[in-house]
């Protein structure tokens, strides 16, 4: 449990009122990421246009597997749940089970298998990493700008995963999330060769 004492949905105001009410009205209830994460709004807010920046040029599908990826490789109960939902709204429950369990056998194109591995190993192992981790994702047809679109998602993710780890912030489970899709996101991965 957290230590941070954040305000409830009644006792918040002025832009974190705002972030709130925004939460309420998508998603009919305040995660505890929101909460944490608006003790200072302005970064709040700042995080979210980066993170649209990045759908914009990435697009939400890349974006999401990117995310499951990175967040799965940090151990981030609160992302895989979180952004395991908001994938719900763009591929049905038996892809994203299957993405879940072992993104690598899950019947993805190559091209998205690639960029997941990228997101796992910038997020185990990123000061190994060299210029035959971003040719490998050329060599299967991304461009310098996905390229770089592909790492500031994984990068994104890190940052905001590691707060909600840093600050021990309660996990939620989404509503609509089935007691199987929580268990394979909560899984962690097969290793690589397995």
């Amino acid at each position: 449990m957290s230590i941070l004492k954040v305000p409830s949905e009644s006792e918040a105001t002025g832009l974190t009122a705002e972030i709130y009410q925004a939460d309420l009205q998508l998603m009919g209830y305040v995660p505890s990421h929101t909460k944490a994460m608006s003790i200072n709004p302005e970064a709040y807010k700042a995080w979210q246009a980066l993170v649209k920046a990045i759908v914009s040029s990435l697009g939400l599908r890349r974006y999401e597997l990117v995310t499951l990826a990175a967040a799965q490789a940090i151990g981030s109960s609160h992302c895989r749940l979180a952004h395991g939902k908001k994938t719900l709204a763009i591929i049905d429950e038996e892809e994203l089970l299957a993405v879940a369990r072992d993104y690598r056998d899950a019947g993805l194109p190559p091209e998205e298998v690639a960029m997941m591995d990228y997101a796992v190993r910038l997020s185990t192992d990123a000061a190994a990493m060299n210029d035959d981790d971003t040719q490998h994702l050329r060599d299967v047809g991304f461009s310098d700008r996905e390229i770089a679109d592909i790492t500031l998602a994984a990068t994104a993710r890190n940052y905001f995963s590691r707060a909600l780890l840093a600050l021990a912030v309660d996990l939620d489970v989404p509503p609509g999330v089935t007691a199987e899709l929580q268990d394979a996101l909560l899984t962690p991965l097969p290793a690589q060769g397995d």
